[in-house]
């Protein structure tokens, strides 16, 4: 029996496209505050440091949005759904000039509340082309994230140790990027699981126990890299670039294939380094566990590192108060990250089963017990092109894959 592929587009998506926008608006609305704040102190490499974190971060999303948006409007009919879109509907050289201006990812944020308003509230048809936007929105977001918001936190934490004080607008900061993070991490995991069939939901538990291991994963490494800046400032920048590019050949040693052009693939592996320093993230089909496994292995021991060369050439008087239970607190919250995590794997996590091979080529029947039946996520005859968005697919297939029943 066939499986729908999509859920009809309700009041909850178009709500998280709306707060999705208003937390965009706010993360860059806060960015702003700080600079202009560093600016009139007068601490213009702190200044630098943050503009540069976004323009990094806003360049590099434009581009994800600009290489989607070509790859887009070559497929076929695609261009019956856009008519009245807010980006997609003008021209190529006009949308260019959008994303070169870093104005692209809003108008994918206004074309996705536009559309989802027509669908939701005055009942036209288009609720796979608002399903397909939200999906590449989810991804965009991640990216976002984990460009600006993430490395935006380690800045700040870094700056209210070093300095020992913190003004009112550094907490709007790392509350805001805190917010970004924590809201990027339900809705990507919510936009993968439309590709189940029959859309299998997930509620409010098991969403809050993803939501807390991302965290109590995520915490710690943010924290180890600002504690670690503190002491060897000069040597924060030489331990990305020795870690960053270690991440990025595992990524592309995976095979991954994202992305439509040789370019844009090796700009998803090089994001996907930078993910990765911060949260693992699936990118490739097959078994999960072991690369998990060596990825917090890995991370473990570099974050372990990290926290040794901080106690070592800390100020033994200043810090003498709150070291020792800071140390303790980030082991402790890293560990109780990664049994959580197992966990949710094991009690809350849906898991892409598909058959076995016999001998014959036939596929081996599958136990009551054994759980649903997924085949592959792709696209079934019925489903046209234009509203199946492979990217976020491919991430699904990743995502929910279970090596051991193969």
């Amino acid at each position: 029996m066939e499986s729908p592929i999509f859920s009809k587009y309700s009041w909850l998506d178009f709500f998280f496209s709306v707060v999705g926008v208003c937390t965009y608006l706010f993360d860059v609305g806060s960015d702003i505050w700080v600079g202009t704040e560093f600016y009139s102190r007068g601490d213009f490499f702190w200044f630098g440091v943050l503009v540069g974190l976004m323009v990094l971060s806003s360049v590099v999303v434009q581009m994800f949005s600009w290489f989607w948006f070509k790859y887009d409007r070559e497929l076929e009919g695609f261009d019956s759904q856009v008519d009245k879109n807010v980006l997609f509907g003008v021209c190529v050289k006009l949308s260019f000039i959008l994303h070169v201006l870093q104005l692209g990812f809003f108008c994918r944020h206004v074309s996705a509340i536009w559309q989802g308003f027509r669908v939701w509230w005055r009942r036209e048809e288009g609720s796979e082309y608002a399903v397909y936007l939200t999906h590449d929105l989810s991804m965009l977001r991640l990216i976002e994230t984990f460009c600006e918001s993430a490395p935006q936190l380690t800045l700040m934490t870094h700056i209210m140790l070093h300095t020992d004080r913190a003004r009112a607008v550094q907490y709007v900061s790392v509350m805001a990027s805190i917010t970004s993070i924590a809201w990027m991490v339900v809705d990507y995991h919510r936009s993968l699981r439309s590709f189940l069939p029959d859309k299998a939901k997930q509620g409010w538990c098991s969403a809050f126990v993803y939501f807390l291991w991302n965290l109590l994963l995520i915490a710690p490494r943010v924290a180890a890299v600002a504690l670690f800046s503190t002491v060897l400032p000069s040597l924060v920048a030489a331990h990305f670039l020795l870690i960053w590019p270690v991440l990025v050949f595992w990524a592309w040693r995976q095979q991954t294939d994202f992305m439509d052009s040789v370019g844009g693939e090796w700009l998803y592996r090089a994001t996907v380094g930078l993910i990765w320093y911060f949260s693992w993230f699936n990118v490739a089909e097959g078994g999960t566990r072991w690369r998990s496994i060596i990825y917090h292995a890995f991370m473990a021991t570099d974050g372990g590192i990290l926290l040794v060369t901080w106690w070592c050439y800390r100020d033994p008087v200043a810090t003498q108060a709150y070291a020792p239970v800071l140390l303790a607190t980030l082991s402790l919250t890293y560990l109780m990250g990664l049994l959580l995590k197992t966990l949710y794997y094991c009690c809350f996590h849906p898991t892409l089963w598909r058959p076995r091979v016999r001998a014959d080529g036939l596929g081996a029947e599958l136990t009551d017990g054994q759980g649903m039946l997924f085949r592959t996520f792709t696209p079934p005859a019925s489903v046209t092109p234009q509203v199946w968005n492979k990217r976020m697919a491919s991430h699904a297939t990743c995502f929910y894959y279970n090596a051991e029943v193969l």
